[in-house]
């Protein structure tokens, strides 16, 4: 009996959608992400950076941010592990819109906006809590509904909404300081500027990968 099996065609040419949020199912939290970085008060990291004519342009704040909160949500601190996943992750190459930032340059804008980033960090977190999510992504949340004008009648009391900050505050330096601590020890391990996952220079192009040893 002659086995059938489904095509398969790796050089076959795809018909991706031409808007990327329709590489996403509605409701992904790389959409959620995005929607409420959107929102946010991004003046402290805007007004930050001063161009010099002639000077190469800095990507959008509000994609770093996106791009740095989604990673830390899922689990992936590591600038050289976000640079990579804008190229082969889905959710990271929606949110970085097709482009692709280094991991010095994701390193380099997490280290110099490191106070604001912390501080909407734990405004999203807290946007969270009000909406009374248990989770977001890998981040455990105290899924108690949290009131904006929250008394001793409300869900959450005044005491416990600054223990609760407090909690989030914590939380938030403490991945940004761990990615910190990451991306250290990967600059010790691969060499400062390598991500770790480059292959041979015999073994980047097709060619020579055919080439017997």
């Amino acid at each position: 009996m002659m086995k059938r099996f489904k095509e398969y065609s790796p050089d076959q040419l795809l018909l991706m959608p031409l808007n990327l949020n329709d590489w996403l199912e509605d409701g992904h939290l790389a959409h959620f992400i995005r929607d409420v970085v959107g929102e946010l008060d991004l003046s402290a990291i805007y007004d930050d950076y001063h161009f010099k004519r002639g000077g190469q342009p800095a990507y959008d704040p509000q994609m770093m941010v996106s791009l740095l909160l989604y990673g830390y949500c899922v689990g992936i601190a590591s600038s050289p592990k976000i640079e990579q996943a804008s190229y082969e992750q889905v959710p990271f190459r929606v949110l970085a819109a097709n482009q692709h930032p280094d991991h010095d340059t994701i390193c380099t804008f997490r280290w110099r906006h490191l106070e604001a980033l912390a501080e909407l960090f734990v405004q999203v977190l807290q946007l969270c809590q009000q909406a009374g999510l248990v989770k977001l992504g890998h981040v455990a949340l105290d899924g108690t509904k949290v009131q904006a004008n929250a008394s001793r009648h409300k869900a959450m009391s005044y005491g416990r909404m600054k223990q609760e900050i407090a909690r989030l505050e914590g939380e938030v330096e403490e991945l940004l300081t761990g990615a910190e601590a990451i991306d250290t020890e990967e600059d010790a391990l691969y060499g400062a500027g390598n991500r770790g996952d480059e292959l041979p220079e015999e073994l980047r192009f097709r060619q020579p990968r055919l080439t017997p040893f």
